[in-house]
C-alpha cells in the first residue's frame, strides 16, 4: 500500500510518516519546494513537491495512493497576512480531498485540532461532544482549522468521502524544527526567557503517541467520526515547574494576569507589522490562554486502543532534542541526563 503524507517535513507529519514506515508502509510525501528537509533525513521516502494551493500538484502526487493522512497546515497564531493562512488549511485542504477521491483513495485520516473544540466548565476535560461555534474560535488559526473540518464533514456526508477525522492535543517531543508555539516554551525556559507565566493550561502528548493515534485511527477509526489524541492536562505553572525538574533550572515563581500583558501584545504586533517579524507575544495568544485547554482521550481510548506516555517523558525529549542541536544557549545543570543521549 503507498500512502501519502503531508505535512511530513514539520513536526507531527514527520512523526506520522516514520510511524507508517516502521509499519512496513510504502510512503510518499507532498513536500513544498523550499520546505526544510531535515526531518526526512534518512528516511526511505518518496517526495513529491507540490503546494495545497495547487491542485494539479496534488493529484500528481495522490496518484496511485491507496492511502492519505493529511497532516500539513500553517500553525501560526499570529499571521500577518490572514488570507495565506486560510488558503492553506481551508483551500488546500479542500483540494487535496478532491484530488485524493478523484484518485481512488480508499481511507483518509484528517489531521484536525482540539483548537476547533468548545471549553467544558471549569476543571471539566471538554471531548468530542462539548458544544461549540465558529463564533467561539479565537484568531485566524482556529477559524481556519474550524473551517477546514466542516470542509472535510461536507465532503464526507455529502460525497461518501472516506476519512476519520483526529483532534490532536498540544504535541511535544523531537523534531520539533520550527519549533511550534509549545516547543517554543521549552526553549524560552532553557534559555532563562521566561521570568514569569500566565494562568492557563494545556493538554500535552509526545508527538511519537499522537503519530500512533493516526495509525490507530486509520485502522479502527470509523468514516466521519473525530478522535481527540491527547495525554496529560497541566498548569502552564506545573509545565514550567517539570522542565525546571529535568533541567534543574529554577522556574519563574511570578504570575501574571493575561490584562497586564494585553498592551504589551498589542505594541509588539504593530512592530510586527513593521519588521515582518513574529511577536513575542500575540493578543490572541493571550485571548487563548484565558482558557485552560483540558481535553479528555477517552473515546479514542475505547475505540481505537489508543494510549499514551506520560508528560514528563514529552517534556523532557523535548529537552534534549532542542539542547543537542544548540537550541538551548544557556548551560543546563550538570545532573540533567538526556534521556535519549
Amino acid at each position: 500500500m503507498t500512502t501519502l503524507v503531508t505535512g511530513a517535513t514539520g513536526f507531527v507529519g514527520s512523526a506520522v510518516a516514520r510511524a507508517l514506515l516502521a509499519a512496513g508502509e510504502t510512503v510518499r510525501v507532498l513536500t513544498r519546494d523550499g520546505s526544510d528537509p531535515g526531518n526526512l533525513e534518512g528516511l526511505q521516502v518518496e517526495r513529491v513537491v507540490g503546494d495545497l494551493r495547487d491542485l494539479k500538484s496534488l493529484e500528481r502526487a495522490a496518484s496511485g495512493c491507496q492511502a492519505l493522512f493529511h497532516v500539513a497546515a500553517d500553525y501560526r497564531i499570529w499571521v500577518p497576512r490572514p488570507a495565506e493562512i486560510y488558503a492553506t488549511n481551508v483551500d488546500g485542504s479542500r483540494n487535496l480531498m478532491i484530488a485524493a477521491a478523484e484518485a481512488g483513495v480508499g481511507r483518509i485520516v484528517y489531521t484536525s485540532s482540539v483548537a476547533v473544540l468548545g471549553h467544558a466548565a471549569a476543571g471539566v476535560p471538554a471531548n468530542e461532544d462539548t458544544p461549540v461555534s465558529i463564533n467561539d474560535m479565537i484568531g485566524h488559526y482556529k477559524r481556519s482549522k474550524y473551517l477546514a473540518e466542516e470542509v472535510v464533514r461536507e465532503l464526507i456526508d455529502n460525497d461518501g468521502l472516506p476519512a476519520v477525522i483526529v483532534n490532536p492535543s498540544t504535541p511535544i517531543g523531537p523534531r520539533d524544527i520550527k519549533p511550534t508555539p509549545t516547543g517554543r516554551i521549552v526553549v524560552d525556559f532553557a534559555n532563562g526567557k521566561m521570568p514569569a507565566y500566565v494562568d492557563t493550561g494545556l493538554n500535552l502528548v509526545h508527538v511519537d503517541d499522537c503519530a500512533a493515534g493516526h495509525l490507530l485511527a486509520f485502522e479502527h477509526g470509523e468514516v466521519g467520526q473525530r478522535y481527540i489524541l491527547g495525554g496529560d492536562d497541566m498548569t502552564l505553572r506545573d509545565i514550567l515547574v517539570k522542565l525546571g525538574e529535568l533541567s534543574g533550572l529554577k522556574a519563574p515563581g511570578i504570575r501574571l494576569p493575561t490584562g497586564a500583558i494585553m498592551p504589551i501584545a498589542r505594541i509588539a504586533e504593530t512592530w510586527a507589522r513593521v519588521t515582518g517579524r513574529e511577536p513575542v507575544v500575540s493578543v490572541d495568544a493571550l485571548r487563548m490562554a484565558r482558557h485552560r485547554m483540558f481535553f479528555s482521550s477517552a473515546k479514542a481510548e475505547a475505540a481505537l486502543g489508543y494510549k499514551h506516555r506520560g508528560a514528563e517523558e514529552a517534556l523532557s525529549d523535548a529537552l534534549v532534542w532542542f539542547h543537542e542541536r544548540g537550541h538551548t544557549r544557556r548551560g543546563l545543570d550538570p545532573r540533567f541526563e538526556p534521556r535519549n543521549a
